[in-house]
């Protein structure tokens, strides 16, 4: 359960690389229009989905949080809602201390002036550089107003702490892949020609909303025919042909943390035997992935090793003749971290026990009109993996079946 004992576990795994006396200061964001889409970085802080409201982590000796949020304002409260109290904030976030916004710049000149070091959440970027985050420009502000001010980047902190998952994150991540996996059962049970893709797309959008997903991981992949050999094809508006595949790349969320499933399957149910042929060479290579994936391996390690196997495959089925050749049939990596974020933020160092990873190999053909991209969400274990989605089906028999009902 995403608690604030949860959001606590958070702060103090984002603090453990922290100096002594230092602060590390979390912005929720501006609001774009009407729903809010929270800093994921503030969100993981505190749990808290509202804009404009600020968060301090402070360590010095112990470990202690400030939350800040805004007042009540009875216009904002007729249009978008009245916002957050003191009270609730505090029982989603577990931060004691909680002001409001207007105390934001006592605070940090008295950070400044007593000497801590003080941490923003900077993309990777030179805290100089000139295409100025918010965060940016405060630093600027900062250092023309106090020279002396220690202002370094603190993402690293939070890229540590999110690479590992709690169990209640993987329990959000897998609540979100079965509201996807009902959204996938939706679509092969309504595909048929003469659909367009996003008519078909529709279906899984229905679907998802109906289990309680709240948004989507990233907009749906819906790629039909020759669609599917564009690796992030993104119109969705050709019409679904007979003897075509149809490649869906999608994922909903669940509390923001996101699942991220690839599928592909006959528009008519039933694979060629080229068809057949092709997704079989895919999904034993995602299956030498399973069997690989364990702590210690990198993800360019991964793909390696299934480039290797594709050189052996494609020259089997005299697709190509030179190991360089694959590169023309498989062009991505074939995993990435997966969390709050699709491509999730963590630390590039090799896979540790706890890490959530796509396994999501795949082979695009566009002189056989065939696109193919097979994806599962995989635990990181001590002595190997698990993958979380293994409820969706993905064999040519149980698809072939599940797709004649």
């Amino acid at each position: 359960m995403l608690d604030k004992e949860e959001y606590k576990l958070h702060r103090e795994k984002i603090a453990q690389n922290m100096a002594e006396k230092s602060v590390l200061i979390l912005f929720a964001g501006k609001k774009p229009e009407f729903k809010c889409a929270p800093n994921k970085n503030f969100y993981y802080a505190t749990g808290i989905e509202e804009s404009d409201d600020i968060c301090f982590i402070i360590k010095d000796k112990a470990l202690k949080s400030q939350l800040l949020i805004s007042e009540y304002d009875e216009f904002k409260a007729k249009w978008v809602g009245r916002g957050l109290n003191k009270e609730e904030a505090y029982e989603i976030s577990g931060i004691e201390e909680i002001d409001y916004l207007n105390s934001f710049n006592r605070r940090l000149d008295y950070f400044i002036e007593t000497g801590y070091i003080i941490y923003f959440d900077f993309i990777e970027q030179d805290i100089n550089d000139l295409n100025e985050s918010y965060e940016h420009a405060l630093a600027k502000k900062l250092k023309g107003k106090y020279p002396y001010a220690k202002i370094e980047n603190g993402r690293g902190f939070l890229r540590a702490a999110r690479t590992i998952k709690t169990p209640n994150e993987i329990e959000e991540i897998k609540k979100a892949i079965h509201a996807t996996n009902e959204g996938i059962k939706a679509l092969m049970q309504n595909a048929k020609p003469g659909l367009y893709e996003y008519q078909l797309e529709s279906y899984f959008d229905k679907e998802i909303k109906f289990n309680g997903a709240d948004g989507y991981s990233f907009d749906t992949i819906a790629a039909a025919g020759k669609n599917s050999c564009c690796l992030h094809y993104s119109a969705n508006k050709d019409v679904l042909k007979d003897g075509d595949l149809i490649l869906f790349d999608l994922g909903s969320t669940n509390k923001h943390y996101c699942a991220d499933i690839s599928r592909t399957f006959p528009v008519n149910g039933r694979f060629t035997s080229r068809q057949r042929e092709v997704y079989n060479i895919v999904l034993n290579g995602q299956k030498l992935m399973f069997d690989t994936i364990k702590p210690g391996y990198t993800t360019k390690q991964l793909n390696e090793i299934l480039i290797k196997y594709y050189c052996k495959e494609l020259k089997r089925i005299g697709l190509i003749t030179n190991d360089i050749e694959v590169s023309k049939y498989y062009f991505h990596g074939v995993s990435h971290h997966l969390g709050l974020d699709c491509h999730d933020l963590c630390d590039y160092t090799p896979l540790k026990a706890g890490s959530v990873i796509s396994n999501e190999p795949g082979l695009y053909i566009p002189e056989w009109n065939i696109g193919i991209r097979i994806e599962d969400d995989v635990l990181v274990t001590e002595d190997g993996c698990i993958n979380l989605s293994e409820e969706i089906i993905k064999s040519v028999e149980d698809i072939e079946k599940y797709m004649s009902r």
